[in-house]
């Protein structure tokens, strides 16, 4: 049996062709209630099916968010996805998702094919590289907004684009003042390449707040910004840790900048015959949910996930544009920094 055609409706509601599709395709432009309902009578008796390009056209505007995460594998980027999913069906929207696989030049790809599919704004979630790196995807920002299309970034700022910013400096230095508060002195920093801007901006301001508490940093190990990377990191970690046993010195803290990278940590500590926190404490970032079955449990910085997500889609959605939006946090002390 043939797919039913508009013209199908319109004849078999005695009405017009551009009537039967200023109705069914949202045109600000309504026709009176009964011929309203005369319309959408006769699509559900042939099982018309709306053309979407049609209501695009006929609106202004898709229905679709763009959405563009480094790596949806990861809890931090799938929570932050959850919320946004959660708030774009609040708003009547559909999200499509792009994973990048942390690499720049993907996300600039990414955020050109949205802007080619017309969507009706793009959201994208994670850390900023170097000005270098970030100049082509900031580029093709610029082009979507020009051509009247919204971007929110869930992060650092980007170009000209709304920005919904973690608290990774006043958490992280609230996180190092807790620290040294429960009687933790030395520190080892695990943190990513000087380009990650979200894991230096946590390393950095974690330095501030244990000089300013009066502890001490004595080593700094950069690895990937991942679980890979935090595991990777695991024999220098001991090494230092078994320096600090010899010399009879206390057990160093280890912050990791993200919960996955101390993740990571753990368990390469773990296969070395090293036991947390005896032997080494360890804190990370974020408060991922996978964190529920980890243990030991993990003292950490808690951010709302889900809620920079849905925020960020109501500030793509909304007619105001604000520049900056901030969330707070919560220092989360638990078994692998007990002493």
């Amino acid at each position: 049996m043939a797919r039913a055609r508009l013209q199908d409706v319109a004849d078999r509601a005695g009405v017009s062709l551009a009537t039967a599709s200023r109705v069914l395709n949202g045109s600000a432009r309504q026709p009176g209630p009964e011929l309203v309902d005369r319309v959408r009578a006769a699509a559900a008796d042939l099982g018309y099916i709306v053309n979407a390009q049609a209501q695009a056209l006929a609106r202004s505007r898709t229905g679709l968010l763009g959405l563009v995460v480094q790596d949806i594998s990861d809890p931090y980027f799938s929570t932050i996805a959850a919320g946004a999913q959660a708030a774009a069906r609040e708003h009547g929207r559909m999200v499509l998702l792009a994973s990048t696989d942390r690499d720049p030049a993907v996300e600039r790809d990414a955020v050109a094919a949205f802007a080619g599919h017309r969507v009706d704004a793009v959201v994208v979630a994670g850390t900023r590289w170097s000005a270098a790196e970030d100049a082509p995807v900031a580029a093709e920002v610029a082009a979507f907004q020009a051509s009247g299309g919204r971007v929110v970034v869930v992060g650092q700022a980007l170009g000209t684009a709304s920005v919904v910013h973690p608290p990774n400096v006043d958490g992280a230095e609230a996180l190092a003042q807790a620290l040294v508060a429960q009687g933790h002195h030395r520190f080892v920093l695990l943190g990513a390449p000087e380009r990650v801007v979200t894991a230096r901006e946590r390393t950095d301001a974690f330095a501030v707040g244990v000089a300013a508490a009066g502890g001490e940093v004595v080593a700094v190990v950069a690895e990937e910004f991942s679980r890979d990377g935090g595991f990777a990191a695991g024999d220098r970690v001991a090494e230092l840790a078994r320096a600090s046993a010899a010399d009879g010195l206390d057990a160093p803290c280890v912050f990791a900048a993200s919960d996955v990278m101390a993740i990571g940590l753990v368990a390469r500590l773990r296969e070395l015959g090293l036991t947390v926190p005896h032997d080494v404490a360890v804190a990370g970032f974020d408060d991922i949910p996978t964190l529920r079955d980890h243990s030991p449990a993990l003292t950490t910085v808690r951010i709302p996930l889900e809620e920079l997500g849905r925020l960020a889609v109501a500030a793509a959605v909304s007619d105001a544009e604000p520049d900056r939006v901030e969330v707070g946090h919560e220092v989360v002390l638990r078994e692998s920094t007990a002493r």
